[in-house]
């Protein structure tokens, strides 16, 4: 049966392979639709598995946010290259498993990978693509955050995003503050909301460094635990996002911005994810 450049284009369509694979797994199956996506997904998984082992640094993040700006979804998808990670096959890709996640809403990168995508599944989707683009392409991250506000921020480059979800005000000028707050979040890289959202044992561990230090400073005993705490206080203001000097205005912090925007705003949590993780 002869392959028209028709059947190549409608299997293109369906699978995301490229023009050439697509017309040698159509010739190879005599023109059977089924048949070429199995050879199509069989070279994606030798390759796949032939490449599994390869470092996957480079790729691209993936977000958005929904109609009603209240839940917030991203996803970071890695390859071997950064020419790879600009492919508009690899772009289009991460875009539509994006778009398969808001549509389902998964909750677990298990439960990502088993989502229907053309005709097959996310994973089934990324080793045709193996496949075609010729790399190690892995899913890295999948994150959703929900609140009264929604917001994220994609850092020049594609290699960084940030999710944001605050409480207590909606509207557009608390968008714009949220997206304030996510450049905060991207540029300073806090570990936490607040110092309740600290874990205990790290708070302790900081405070046992700060002591010892201070003792081999030999401050005297009256001083001692009032610098300690001065010190312990400035991990707080460096590392929780409320705490921290607001990067537009040093003059406030996080928390007091938010409140010059609505008493009652605030950060109910966030994500700061990278391709390099």
């Amino acid at each position: 049966m002869a392959v028209t450049a028709q059947d190549v284009a409608a299997l293109r369509q369906k699978t995301g392979a490229g023009m050439m694979d697509c017309k040698k797994a159509l010739t190879e199956a005599g023109g059977d639709f089924e048949q070429a996506i199995v050879l199509l997904r069989k070279k994606g998984q030798e390759i796949s598995a032939n490449r599994a082992a390869r470092d996957a640094s480079e790729g691209g993040v993936f977000a958005c946010v929904s109609t009603d700006n209240r839940e917030a979804f991203l996803l970071v998808m890695n390859c071997e290259t950064d020419f790879v990670a600009k492919n508009e096959l690899f772009l289009q890709l991460g875009k539509n498993i994006l778009a398969a996640a808001v549509a389902h809403r998964p909750s677990s990168m298990e439960a990502l990978h088993a989502l229907p995508l053309d005709h097959a599944t996310v994973q089934e989707t990324i080793v045709a693509s193996i496949g075609t683009i010729g790399e190690k392409i892995a899913i890295s991250a999948y994150e959703t955050l929900k609140g009264d506000a929604a917001v994220l921020y994609i850092h020049a480059g594609n290699s960084l995003g940030v999710l944001v979800t605050l409480q207590g005000a909606t509207g557009e000028r608390v968008i714009a503050a949220g997206r304030d707050v996510a450049m905060q979040v991207a540029a300073m890289n806090p570990i936490a909301v607040d110092k309740d959202q600290l874990d205990p044992a790290l708070v302790e561990r900081e405070r046992v460094i700060i002591q010892e230090q201070v003792m081999r400073e030999a401050f005297p005993e009256s001083k001692a635990e009032k610098i300690t705490q001065g010190r312990l206080t400035k991990f707080f203001q460096e590392n929780t996002l409320l705490d921290q000097p607001f990067v537009k205005n040093n003059k406030l912090t996080v928390a007091q911005f938010l409140k010059e925007i609505d008493p009652s705003l605030t950060v109910t949590a966030f994500k700061r994810i990278s391709v390099g993780g």
